[in-house]
């Protein structure tokens, strides 16, 4: 009796560790409830080896931001509308893609590029991706 009771015990002693392993980061959590008090609707996602992402709303705004495993903060991304650009972004977009069809916006707060501001367009059959410093400037991401 005792023999199977310590199998069983080592079986799902294997079986929680594989479990906890595809788990988020606790560091990551922890910096994520630090920088969004509050955030509702947060789902996980694992991005890489070491980068996690959680989808989730805060304050009545949908946002994704990115951790490392170590629980160093990375990005945030947030839903924008055109209008809500800084206006030398709509500028710079208006003079360089006239009559171009915009399909989404959004402002991407990054740990090492500062704020930067993404602009997905239809170019054809296709969807080309923007991206432009608040002074206006395209960048790379």
């Amino acid at each position: 009796m005792k023999k199977k009771l310590l199998a069983s015990l080592v079986v799902l002693s294997s079986i929680a560790t594989g479990f906890s392993q595809g788990k988020t980061p606790v560091a990551a959590t922890t910096t994520f409830s630090k920088l969004f008090p509050d955030a509702t609707n947060v789902k996980w996602d694992k991005e890489n080896d070491h980068n996690y992402e959680a989808e989730f709303k805060w304050k009545g705004v949908s946002y994704s931001a990115n951790f490392s495993d170590t629980g160093e903060w990375l990005e945030t991304e947030s839903s924008f509308t055109f209008n809500e650009l800084p206006e030398k972004v709509q500028q710079a977009y208006n003079t360089a893609h006239k009559g171009a069809t915009v399909k989404e916006v959004a402002k991407i707060e990054t740990s090492k590029q500062g704020t930067i501001y993404e602009v997905e367009m239809k170019q054809g059959m296709k969807t080309v991706e923007l991206f432009y410093k608040s002074d206006g400037t395209e960048t790379k991401e």
